[in-house]
């Protein structure tokens, strides 16, 4: 019997590929949008003022352990007062670095944004069948990337945000009277129901936040009993396939809420520093 020897396909060098179209555009507007997202919400940290208005609290800052160091008027948010001075120790802290972690550790371990940002910061592959810049395979199997595993213990932290940042928003229905400061009204007992444009801003959030928590792919393994065949448990499958739902929606809601929360701290900022006036609707 002839044999005919067939060449196996070489390794294409970095950006070498045979697709035809504007392959690495996805890439390129993944970096700009997870770019202009890390550079605003570090900035946005720093700042550790003007992350409250009235009754709407940044959910940058959320929960509020303590007020900011250089917040000089409370906001009335805050859990437990003023910055303690264990907390002066010479590093820029503000409250947002005591709780970011958590969503941000959440996010970043993300199966979906895994994907993304292995493509747009690191080329590991930079697109489906596009060379890479290494010849290794580098796997999640080691240090550092298998430190990724910790993604189902972020979601526990995670889920109990959704419920902090929903409380946020009932929170945001309640003003003081005219004149009055909001910590000032809290305090005595006289915040009257309302509803703002700040109101609604904050309902988003949470909603969006919570599509794309409760999709999640650590979720769905949780919630269907932790079982590889779903099938073997009738409840399992069934809780297994409304988060399913969810999931199949995940990229959406993963930069909706991204992009959301940005622009609730914005906005709230926004209002803060008198740049933009709130709209009352009653």
């Amino acid at each position: 019997m002839s044999r005919t020897p067939i060449s196996l396909p070489q390794q294409r060098s970095f950006g070498q590929t045979m697709r035809k179209g504007a392959w690495w555009l996805p890439s390129l507007l993944t970096f700009l949008g997870l770019m202009a997202f890390i550079v605003y919400s570090t900035w946005a940290a720093f700042q550790g003022v003007n992350y409250a208005f009235g009754p709407y609290l940044s959910p940058m800052y959320s929960p509020l352990l303590w007020e900011g160091a250089g917040q000089l008027v409370p906001t009335g948010h805050a859990w437990f007062g003023a910055w303690p001075e264990f907390l002066k120790i010479g590093l820029p802290l503000t409250p947002a670095f005591l709780i970011l972690w958590a969503p941000g550790g959440f996010r970043f371990t993300c199966y979906y944004y895994r994907g993304a940002y292995y493509k747009a910061f690191w080329a590991d592959p930079i697109s489906c069948a596009v060379g890479e810049p290494r010849k290794s395979y580098w796997g999640e199997r080691t240090f550092p990337l298998i430190i990724q595993n910790i993604h189902r213990y972020f979601l526990y932290l995670a889920v109990i945000f959704i419920f902090l940042l929903a409380f946020d928003a009932w929170t945001a229905m309640w003003f003081p009277p005219e004149g009055v400061t909001y910590a000032a009204a809290h305090e005595a007992g006289q915040l009257k129901f309302g509803f703002g444009i700040g109101t609604l801003v904050l309902i988003i959030n949470p909603i969006l936040l919570g599509g794309y928590t409760f999709g999640c792919h650590s979720l769905r393994h949780l919630i269907g009993g932790r079982k590889d065949r779903v099938t073997t448990a009738p409840m399992g499958k069934k809780a297994y396939d409304c988060v399913s739902c969810l999931n199949r929606k995940h990229m959406l809601f993963a930069w909706m809420s991204l992009f959301w929360v940005g622009f609730t701290d914005f906005y709230v900022r926004m209002c803060a520093m008198g740049t933009w006036h709130d709209l009352r609707l009653f």
